[in-house]
């Protein structure tokens, strides 16, 4: 599926893309930001406010971030057809049509086709288009680089405005204060911030364990200590869960005795911010906990999430090969679900009126195909996602010591979203955020990787 990691027309094969530059590099980062500029706006434009609105499953309306989205993908369909070239290997044309025929079968086969259609064009966005796009956007090491730091940067932005509403008490509502990090992404998308920041997390350390020392090296490291505040201040217990056994996977497959030593340091730095500083501690030591408490007096939360995933699980058996249909989730839960569910989850804070908003979907990615689109589905959506994630950790392996870093990011990236994916589904603005980085990680899974070379 993949072919091994070369350095063959490179004129410098000792220059890191990761370690620092000069002043003709900075230029030549410049262009290369400016060829990039597609997949950086989707990126920037996340930053909008609001962002609008954020319904589970594949509901919610449109951002300005989907609609760069699609013009990244036109652009880039324009400079294949100019350039005649075939864009993809073999290998990736085959992990990018898993999605679609998993997709398709399960539109035709929908017990409402009319319902179910606009479902198709929103996972083929996420799923297949845009991390195509992506993936035919970055030429090599280098502009894999730039969009990792342009990660890394709006985690960065984010991530302050979180900590600036916990510390001002304008965040969305959370044991009655308006104090959860939420960013700019309001209280109706609690989970896009912490998912922007986990993302920018993921990759600082990924680049910082796999650069020189240098430059880089420091700064990515600044980088992760910074996001891990936001991170902890957004009591999101999946994003706390998945970045921490991510980040201990990057960490062992970086060297043991470097894992521990980092270990150690991340301690130290969660005792001091947590322990030393008082920054949430009743709270985040209370949010910890329930996290042990899924079956002794669970929170109702957990309790609605037990029960949606088991009704996931009922309208799977009623359908067990193509499911419900895109979109079906909603109109067949009621059906599917047990009294205990609630009608909804409140929602408040951060310039937000109380609100009741409405639980369209399992949180919960696999159950959401599994019951949508059935077994066929399933394993053609998830199989793509492994395959990536075989691909990249089989290219790590045969590349030595090049390229460590866009490796570890890679891993890191897809490893975090296979672990989210069992507490979330797609759905509000950040989900634009998930293709991208599907792309960027397929980059280095799938194409043939070059080493620097100008812009």
């Amino acid at each position: 599926m993949t072919t091994a990691v070369t350095a063959q027309d490179t004129p410098d094969l000792d220059r890191d893309p990761l370690r620092g530059v000069d002043r003709a590099e900075l230029a030549d980062w410049a262009r290369r930001a400016g060829a990039l500029s597609p997949v950086l706006a989707v990126i920037a434009l996340l930053l909008a406010p609001g962002g609008g609105g954020a319904q589970g499953g594949t509901g919610g309306s449109g951002t300005v971030a989907d609609a760069a989205s699609g013009l990244l993908v036109l652009i880039c369909l324009i400079r294949v057809v100019r350039s005649g070239l075939r864009p993809l290997s073999r290998a990736a044309a085959v992990v990018f049509a898993l999605p679609v025929l998993g997709v398709c079968l399960a539109a035709i086969t929908s017990n409402d086709p009319g319902a179910s259609l606009p479902g198709v064009p929103r996972y083929l966005q996420i799923f297949v288009l845009v991390p195509a796009a992506v993936l035919v956007m970055i030429r090599d090491r280098r502009d894999f680089a730039v969009v990792a730091w342009g990660l890394v940067a709006l985690a960065l932005v984010e991530g302050g405005v979180g900590v600036l509403q916990f510390l001002t008490g304008t965040g969305a509502s959370y044991q009655g204060e308006d104090i959860r990090a939420v960013g700019t992404f309001g209280a109706t998308d609690v989970m896009g911030m912490a998912t922007v920041v986990a993302y920018g997390l993921v990759v600082a350390t990924g680049l910082a364990l796999g650069a020189r020392p240098g430059r880089a090296r420091t700064a990515a490291l600044v980088c992760a200590g910074l996001l891990f505040v936001p991170l902890v201040l957004s009591f999101s217990r999946g994003a706390w869960i998945a970045t921490v056994l991510t980040c201990g996977a990057q960490l062992l497959l970086a060297g043991v005795r470097r894992a521990a030593r980092v270990a150690l340091a991340a301690a130290a730095l969660a005792v001091v911010l947590v322990g030393g500083l008082g920054i949430g501690s009743d709270m985040v030591k209370e949010r910890v906990t329930s996290i042990t408490q899924v079956t002794a007096a669970p929170d109702q939360s957990v309790t609605d999430r037990y029960t949606m995933w088991a009704a996931a699980g009922r309208m799977w058996r009623g359908e067990p090969l193509t499911g419900v249909g895109l979109k079906g989730f909603p109109a067949y839960r009621d059906s599917n679900a047990s009294l205990a569910l609630s009608s909804g989850s409140d929602t408040a804070g951060a310039g937000a009126a109380f609100a009741r908003q409405p639980l369209l979907s399992p949180h919960n990615m696999y159950l959401l195909v599994l019951s949508e689109q059935g077994l066929v589905g399933l394993l053609a959506l998830a199989g793509s996602w492994v395959a990536l994630l075989v691909a990249a950790v089989r290219r790590r392996r045969l590349g030595g010591e090049l390229g460590q870093g866009e490796a570890l990011v890679a891993i890191g990236l897809l490893g975090w979203q296979l672990i989210d994916f069992f507490y979330a589904d797609i759905g509000g603005p950040s989900t634009v955020l998930m293709s991208v980085v599907l792309g960027l990680a397929a980059w280095w899974s799938l194409a043939e990787v070059r080493e620097v070379g100008r812009a």
